[in-house]
């Protein structure tokens, strides 16, 4: 069995240790992993749910970074599912953009802004656990992708490559779905996803920075203090996450219920609707019928008196008319 170093877990971190400059390092190491190249964190900004937000306490956390190309980077874990998350991402990405172009600025200043997800919970449907989302323009009969004039982007020059793609500019999202997570070791990204979805560091990991996240986040190098307050987030978090669940199955519990009663109540009057109608359908038949039978008697008997009066015999007439 392979040795493995308990950390703590990451938002806990987020909301700690991985804002001190000093561990930046850690940081570093997953946004190059994950992006394929090398990051540099200058500075940290403020976030959408900056530490002090009490409604965002347990179930979501971030975290935003000033790279040494000007992109903004957030990085994000939520444990809880909300209703139009993916709405919330582009708010937040556009709101990074927003807050970052003052008045009279050109639009050439715009930042480009990188939104990390780690979830927690179903968060769609896939076959994969990291996905990558970002803006192009297709040619809709050649396909090839758009590219900017090398005019428009000569205020980039030294900060993003050139030719320019769409994405250079829009906002760039990636999604990593740990519960999608297969527990297998393919890539030192998958190093990354396994400490996040078990908070701990296995000795054969040797991901970049993989060691500073073992040694900087290991629980137990915390002080007593740290560890008093990081065993209380954890009781919360854990607390809450049994709130929402019971809502959830006592919802689920009391619709499934509702359906039943509105289902039975719905099949009562369906039936009844149904029967009356088929009973108007039987009477009109069976009116039918006899107002047929009826005015074939009387019929009957009308030409049996016109046969009496010729002088027939009632058995020669009963025996023309059956």
């Amino acid at each position: 069995m392979r040795k493995a170093r308990t950390i703590m877990s990451f938002d806990w971190a987020i909301k700690t240790v991985l804002r001190d400059k000093a561990n930046f390092d850690v940081l570093e190491g997953f946004l190059s992993t994950l992006l394929r190249e090398k990051i540099t964190i200058l500075d940290l900004l403020e976030s959408e749910g900056s530490p002090g937000s009490e409604d965002l306490k347990y179930n979501r956390v971030d975290i935003m970074v000033r790279n040494d190309r000007n992109e903004r980077m957030i990085i994000e874990v939520q444990y809880q599912h909300e209703a139009g998350y993916f709405s919330r991402m582009l708010y937040g990405a556009s709101k990074v953009v927003v807050d970052h172009l003052s008045a009279g600025m050109a639009y050439t200043d715009v930042v480009k802004v990188i939104s990390i997800s780690i979830v927690y919970f179903d968060i769609g449907l896939g076959d994969d656990y990291v996905y990558h989302g970002r803006t192009a323009f297709e040619g809709l009969h050649s396909h090839h992708v758009f590219q900017v004039r090398e005019e428009t982007v000569s205020y980039l020059t030294g900060l993003r490559p050139t030719p320019l793609k769409p994405w250079d500019i829009f906002p760039e999202y990636y999604i990593i779905t740990l519960k999608q997570y297969d527990e297998q070791i393919r890539d030192e990204l998958d190093e990354w996803v396994y400490a996040f979805k078990h908070s701990e560091v296995r000795d054969d990991f040797g991901a970049p920075a993989m060691d500073a996240l073992k040694a900087k986040l290991d629980v137990l190098k915390m002080t007593s203090e740290q560890r008093r307050a990081y065993d209380k987030y954890m009781l919360g978090r854990a607390h809450e996450e049994g709130v929402l669940s019971d809502a959830r199955k006592k919802g689920y519990t009391e619709g499934h219920a509702e359906g039943r009663a509105e289902g039975r109540a719905e099949g009562r009057a369906e039936g009844r609707a149904e029967g009356r109608a088929e009973g108007r359908a039987e009477g009109r038949a069976e009116g039918h019928a006899e107002g047929h039978a009826e005015g074939r008697a009387a019929r009957d008997e009308e030409l049996r008196g016109k046969l009496r009066a010729q002088g027939m015999s009632p058995a020669d007439i009963d025996a023309l008319l059956g």
